[in-house]
């Protein structure tokens, strides 16, 4: 059992450790924090902190460190989350302000956050299982050259510049974009992908077709790609040169790090799988992480909303991290997404 001031000695190590990089003795928590009790009472206390296993020496006769489990227990018990100045509330606003469309505004996002915090920043996609296809459009830029323009309600847009085997006049582009938006508008994207799909279009026309039907095939397999790529989770992410910059924190390798923000798969599941406080603020340390080849890592994690979907942004980086400011940042900056993409939804 930990007495109240032995927590309290766990917060000042901690505090210490974040700030400074170095062991923490007693003597220097004695100096720089008030508890009005000599050196060898801390170091009793310190010595039932090492027995819970809450912090450790790196080093014999140094200091002691905190262990993941003592930053856990930092966390979920002593850590008061910094409210962040009306300077860097004022960043976040200007930086996130007027995207051109939620490409541009989750890169914005991502890149705000790494700015405010040096870790690396990463939101992932709202889910797309339940947007549907609002508008496609269809624009010529001359010869066989035509950009195809999938929009999602939920905001989410595609681009895809096709070749098509032969020029079109303007009333052929027309009839092409009416029959791809006879066939997919108005329909949740699974349905939209299953419409094409169901075409059973070939790679070629095996019998001669008219411009528009060569046309239509073309541009129908590029939005059913670009459907295909809209129900795929996805994650943007920024600040990926911070962990090299932070390397002396690992014992091992940054490699598993890097490894996992390159195939996005594994935070995206390490993300699903964390849990949420009624704040919607979660945090996974250390060992905790160790089932994702990330157990020297850190990820806090905030909730966002966008048209009705939840989804998550957050942080990756080393177990010593300031998380009372990192989760301030991920909370404040949530805030200002899910503003932004309720704005947008009511603005359609």
């Amino acid at each position: 059992m930990v007495s109240e001031r032995g927590l309290q000695v766990l917060s000042a190590i901690v505090q210490d450790h974040v700030d400074t990089n170095e062991p923490v003795g007693s003597k220097t928590i004695v100096d720089r924090h008030q508890f009005g009790v000599s050196a060898a009472t801390i170091r009793n206390d310190m010595a039932l902190l090492e027995d819970e296993e809450l912090i450790a020496a790196p080093h014999t006769s140094s200091g002691r460190v905190p262990t993941d489990k003592g930053y856990r227990v930092f966390v979920d018990h002593l850590a008061e989350l910094r409210p962040l100045s009306g300077a860097q509330r004022a960043a976040i606003s200007t930086f996130l302000a007027d995207p051109g469309d939620l490409d541009d505004l989750l890169m914005r996002t991502v890149r705000a956050l790494t700015r405010l915090t040096g870790q690396v920043a990463i939101v992932q996609y709202p889910s797309f299982a339940r947007a549907s296809v609002s508008h496609v459009e269809f624009v010529h830029l001359g010869g066989t050259r035509v950009v195809v323009i999938v929009v999602t309600d939920t905001g989410r847009v595609s681009q895809r510049v096709a070749f098509l085997p032969h020029e079109l006049g303007e009333t052929e582009a027309a009839s092409v974009k009416h029959a791809i938006a006879a066939l997919v508008t108005g329909k949740p994207v699974a349905a939209a992908a299953q419409a094409i799909a169901d075409l059973d279009l070939p790679a070629e026309a095996s019998t001669p077709s008219s411009r528009v039907d060569d046309a239509v095939r073309i541009v129908a397999r590029i939005v059913a790609e670009e459907l295909e790529d809209f129900r795929q989770d996805k994650l943007v992410m920024a600040g990926s040169a911070t962990l090299a910059r932070r390397e002396g924190d690992f014992r091992g390798s940054i490699y598993p790090l890097l490894e996992a923000i390159e195939e996005q798969v594994t935070l995206l599941r390490l993300m699903g799988e964390m849990v949420a406080d009624d704040k919607g603020l979660a945090a996974s340390i250390g060992r905790e992480n160790a089932d994702f080849g990330l157990a020297e890592a850190s990820v806090v994690t905030s909730d966002y909303d966008g048209a009705g979907i939840r989804s998550r942004l957050g942080l990756l980086g080393p177990m010593r991290m300031d998380y009372p400011t990192n989760l301030a940042a991920v909370r404040a900056v949530a805030h200002y997404l899910s503003r932004l993409l309720d704005e947008d939804d009511t603005s359609r």
